[in-house]
């Protein structure tokens, strides 16, 4: 459970600073730069969390593993998983965005532990307690209180809910896939996320990017663009670690419980803008209680009270 909240901290990390990326002048000069944005900027975040997460399992002697991990069947599925939560994921969330505003796009990437969980139960096996239920669903509820936008503006609403199912089902089915590869003795954790990021970044820079004709953009972002692509290393940086601690949660407590700890990003996303960004306007009465909300219950829907129960017992 600590992994699975600190992917969630982490990723409020990475949150934040990619927004700042964003909104950049690189990135919303011109309607070409706003339309690619989404694509180039995860393209380059997952290649920097390729490199990053390369750093790491060099540094620790385990690159000789990656390619006997890679080989195996849980190594081919986790490539596989990478291509349906990335690219797929991804672009359905960027569908979303575009087409019912961002508000949405945010409700879609919550939805995706509700979908993943329903997928663990079928495929892996995995327990969801009735009152696990209740605390997710009150989660989501948290997380579309702090991404809910009154001016919300749909313009393509079958598109746009497309787009959300992608998401959802992208992101769910990825977990579900990791979890039940990470069973694999040689695919740990950490290599498991260094052959995520890595198709991640192939099937962008290989397939999408050329087919948006979005190279030429992606190059230009490498001069004269200032502090944006440090900016991107650090997010991507973040990111790494909290994949590394998602991953771990996954291997450890199951892919339903990991993913509504990991959903906990959005509040913790909140808590790092007023901190330390001193984002003030975000202390109004709905969004406190909705960020106490996200946490408390998104804690709570990754317990077993069951299992802890008994084992206090023994």
């Amino acid at each position: 459970m600590f992994a699975g909240i600190m992917a969630g901290l982490t990723w409020g990390i990475e949150t934040t600073i990619i927004g700042i990326a964003l909104a950049m002048t690189p990135f919303v000069s011109t309607e070409q730069a706003i339309f690619l944005a989404p694509f180039v900027s995860t393209f380059i975040h997952d290649a920097f969390s390729a490199i990053w997460a390369c750093a790491y399992n060099g540094f620790r002697g385990r690159l000789p593993d990656l390619v006997r991990a890679f080989k195996t069947r849980s190594g081919k599925f986790v490539a596989l998983a990478a291509v349906i939560g990335g690219p797929i994921g991804m672009t359905g969330y960027v569908m979303a965005v575009a087409n019912m505003g961002a508000s949405i796009g945010a409700v879609s990437t919550a939805m995706f532990p509700a979908i993943g969980a329903v997928i663990a139960h079928y495929f892996l096996k995995e327990e969801m307690r009735w009152y696990r239920w209740v605390f997710l669903i009150l989660t989501l509820l948290g997380v579309y209180g702090l991404s809910y936008s009154p001016d919300l503006s749909i313009k393509n609403f079958w598109l746009g809910v497309l787009g959300a199912l992608m998401c959802s089902f992208g992101w769910g089915i990825e977990a579900v896939i990791i979890a039940k590869c990470v069973q694999d003795p040689l695919v740990t954790d950490d290599l498991a996320l260094q052959i995520r990021q890595t198709t991640s970044a192939l099937v962008y820079g290989l397939i999408l990017l050329p087919l948006l004709k979005g190279w030429g953009f992606t190059i230009s972002l490498f001069s004269g663009t200032g502090m944006l692509i440090p900016t991107i290393a650090i997010a991507a940086l973040s990111a790494t670690v909290s994949y590394l601690f998602y991953y771990r949660a996954i291997s450890q407590i199951g892919a339903s419980k990991s993913m509504a700890l990991n959903i906990t990003y959005s509040a913790w996303a909140v808590i790092i803008a007023v901190v330390f960004f001193k984002n003030y306007a975000l202390l109004n009465p709905i969004t406190i209680l909705c960020t106490i909300g996200v946490l408390v219950f998104g804690i709570l829907s990754g317990a077993d009270y069951k299992e802890l129960f008994s084992k206090e017992e023994k």
